[in-house]
């Protein structure tokens, strides 16, 4: 297997890239001790060949980042969110031009979510080696066996995405996943604010305080994890988040009264950083409109319109099962609750082919016009 380890090859390589109507690409990299992930390895293939890139070799990647801006090439991830995470954090820009197979796989029959792995065995046969999956990608040298495992997860994807394609195409279900990919490629998916990193806070109190409390810390602990590139949870967890906010400590003395605060943090520099934060907080409570807004969205579906979701799950069971497409790509949990709650206008689920599939049949079970039943002759549902 060919690695990559100098600018002349690379940009040679990429002149090749260049040429091609598509990709398949894949990066190894960890995080585990970092904010941002550490790119070890990039794989990348086409229809003649293969290569692996070592970024740690001190190359410029500049040429690679220009192959992923050309309009004209399909780029292929399976799974692709990290990997663009990554090229977005290196370059300042989402790839163009993306396809995703395991996206493409739950319009294709396969099951929800499925593993590159099982997508290989599925489509091609071949049961791939997955020794080296826990490699340590940061160590060099790297052997033969842990290059040729990189290789594969970008050879058989190419098989995988011309058999996927063409399925599409043969189906007419080339558009089915144009939202899903685009919301991959939405910058604001990768581009942190840390004023609103108190929205992926799950919590149960909406009062002006605790809100406050809770988005300056948040804020507070993103820039600081941002700043020296460590995990948020090596800076506190979002359970002492929830307990700070609740308890609202005035002094360090009072944040030993705090569940889950070591002492080093108490009694260091973080600990000072908090009360600050803190302070701050509580001269600027949050206003109650969005208080109200925030209490809203956490709350409890109604009983009544419960269980119409229920039954329009089982309906969504039903229709994706029958046409071959994982269900959640035709909608989600929070679509079925806007058809129970009469708003249409806020789910794509009763617009274009998804109306066709699902749509329609999901305003005539809530006009009373549609009904489920089992004929037990024929052994099938039936809708009446």
């Amino acid at each position: 297997m060919r690695l990559i380890d100098t600018d002349e090859e690379l940009q040679k390589f990429c002149d090749i890239l260049q040429k091609q109507d598509f990709i398949t690409v894949d990066s190894e990299f960890i995080r585990e001790h970092t904010y941002y992930p550490k790119l070890c390895l990039l794989q990348v293939a086409y229809n003649d060949d293969a290569a692996i890139i070592d970024p740690l070799a001190d190359i410029d990647l500049s040429p690679f980042f220009a192959v992923l801006q050309n309009p004209d090439i399909v780029k292929v991830f399976h799974a692709g969110r990290q990997d663009i995470e990554i090229f977005y954090n290196l370059s300042g820009k989402i790839p163009q031009n993306v396809f995703d197979t395991q996206i493409a796989a739950m319009v294709c029959g396969f099951s929800e979510n499925i593993g590159y792995g099982n997508l290989v065995r599925e489509i091609t046969h071949v049961e791939l080696d997955k020794s080296c999956r826990l490699t340590d990608w940061s160590h060099r040298p790297l052997e033969e066996d842990q290059l040729q495992y990189a290789a594969g997860d970008v050879t058989y994807l190419v098989d995988c995405y011309k058999y996927l394609q063409n399925y599409m195409q043969e189906n007419h279900r080339t558009d089915w996943i144009k939202e899903e990919i685009e919301n991959l490629c939405n910058e604001s998916c990768y581009h942190i604010e840390p004023a609103e990193a108190w929205h992926r806070i799950k919590h149960n109190i909406h009062s002006p305080l605790f809100l406050s409390a809770l988005k300056h810390l948040a804020e507070w602990r993103e820039l600081r994890a941002q700043k020296y590139n460590t995990p948020r949870s090596g800076i506190l967890k979002d359970e002492t988040l929830l307990n700070l906010a609740s308890t609202f400590p005035k002094s360090t003395e009072e944040l030993k009264n705090v569940r889950n605060l070591k002492a080093d943090v108490i009694k260091g520099k973080l600990g000072a950083e908090i009360i600050d934060v803190l302070n701050t907080a509580r001269q600027n409570p949050m206003p109650i409109e969005i208080c109200r807004a925030d209490r809203k969205q956490h709350a409890r579906t109604p009983s009544k319109e419960q269980s119409l979701i229920e039954i329009l799950k089982l309906l969504l069971k039903i229709r994706s099962q029958e046409i071959g497409v994982v269900a959640k790509v035709i909608a989600s949990d929070e679509d079925l609750a806007f058809i129970a709650g009469n708003q249409p206008q806020k789910t794509l689920s009763l617009q274009n082919w998804r109306y066709e599939v699902f749509g329609q049949y999901a305003e005539q079970l809530c006009r009373g016009e549609l009904s489920i039943a089992y004929n037990p002759q024929r052994k099938t549902i039936e809708f009446k």
